[in-house]
């Protein structure tokens, strides 16, 4: 087996552990499905107990009501994304939803395509909006990987009849990176929109919305990130948004103090903002933000890319199979293992007990994600403990819990 050493440019990355309390007693391999809170997350959510203790109502004033464009401008930042084109939302549901809302699927255009792939939650919304008009096409996943999509059948799929196509840039099964750039010519050829789920990317995966040309990106903070929840997001292609209605809520009014009786939306992206901001959540996820945009996402991509081959070089030898893409141009930060035929919800459950924090997902298997803190005797430990695990029957324990973690 041979491994890529780490390089003297990585420093920078490990010193950043001290931030995490959590790093100091496990060993965290869950950036995918919840990052680590950092020292700057828990300070600022002590500022905003302290200010909404001392000054009341009056701290809407003094920077609570700015929160939602300080952060969006933030988000927007990590994937090129004009000043003022990114929205604060309750999370990635939403923002798909306010997407749809806006659009109409009457008459010819009314074709919504998407993947079998992407998470559950988007495929409940995209399903939802046949009831509004819209003809869903769910394209298929390769023949030979059941989880990555088929880019073929999805760019037959997208006609003249196609008003949005909703595809995910990584997807959160196997980490498989979409060819977002063949989806979005194709989509615009025809006169559709494209809509790019980037919350497994955002923070570990170089992505420029605009050089792709996207029509509309939406995430959440709660992944690689390490913004934690209550903060989703939605990413408006300048020149568009003012062609859209938004989702019609008192923060996207353009006057949303004047109370006025009818709907006079703000411009830009801005109109697609809905109720009153989740203050503590977009207090905590804004040190995370700046902290990956200090640390420079291709810096801690290069070493994501080491990191991940070298895990899945340590998962073959000892025995695994690896089911994420292995061409480093098509995997995203994670790795994932079938430990068929050990049963992998125990084995995880048995793990998480033993300190290592990670996660198994039906279909798809151990999914483990090293970021920017992560170190190389720390992914030589996890393979060693899943070994263990196993040949021990240390997972017995867990079969009958039915714990998914």
């Amino acid at each position: 087996m041979t491994t890529m050493p780490a390089p003297a440019s990585e420093a920078p990355l490990l010193e950043a552990r001290a931030e995490f309390p959590i790093l100091a007693n496990s060993v965290y391999f869950a950036a995918h499905t919840l990052g680590p809170v950092s020292l700057a997350s828990l300070e600022a959510l002590k500022q905003f107990g302290e200010a909404w203790a001392t000054r009341g109502v009056r701290a809407w004033g003094e920077g609570w009501w700015m929160l939602p464009e300080l952060v969006g401008n933030a988000i927007g930042a990590l994937m090129n994304a004009p000043a003022g084109s990114v929205i604060t939302t309750s999370h990635a549901t939403e923002s798909l939803a306010a997407v749809l809302a806006s659009l109409s699927f009457g008459g010819e255009r009314d074709g919504l395509v998407t993947t079998s792939l992407e998470f559950p939650s988007l495929l409940y919304q995209a399903r939802a909006w046949e009831r509004h008009g819209a003809r869903l096409t769910v394209t298929p996943a390769r023949a030979n990987d059941p989880l990555t999509p088929d880019l073929d059948a999805l760019l037959a799929a997208i006609t003249p009849n196609t008003r949005l196509v909703s595809v995910c840039h990584v997807y959160f099964r196997n980490a498989a990176i979409l060819d977002v750039r063949r989806v979005v010519e194709r989509a615009h050829e025809v006169g559709a929109l494209v809509c790019l789920d980037c919350y497994q990317s955002l923070g570990t995966t170089p992505l420029d919305v605009t050089a792709l040309g996207v029509d509309f990106a939406l995430g959440g903070s709660v992944k690689w990130v390490l913004g934690g929840p209550g903060v989703g997001y939605l990413y408006v292609r300048p020149g568009l948004a003012d062609d859209l209605p938004g989702l019609r809520g008192w923060s996207g009014h353009a006057d949303p103090f004047g109370f006025e009786e009818e709907w006079r939306p703000a411009r830009g992206a801005r109109r697609f903002a809905t109720g009153t901001p989740n203050v503590p959540a977009l207090a905590a996820c804004l040190p995370g933000y700046e902290l990956i945009a200090r640390l420079g996402v291709p810096a801690i991509r290069a070493k994501s890319l080491r990191q991940t081959q070298t895990l899945m070089d340590l998962a073959r030898a000892a025995g695994f199979r690896v089911v994420n893409p292995t061409e480093l141009a098509e995997r995203g930060g994670s790795v994932v293992l079938d430990l068929t035929p050990a049963p992998g919800h125990a084995v995880s459950t048995a793990l998480n007990a033993r300190g290592f924090v990670l996660d198994y997902r039906v279909g798809a298997g151990l999914r483990l994600a090293p970021h920017f803190y992560t170190t190389d005797d720390e992914l030589r430990s996890v393979i060693g403990a899943t070994r263990a695990v196993i040949d021990e029957g240390a997972f017995t324990p867990y079969l009958q819990r039915g714990a998914v973690t």
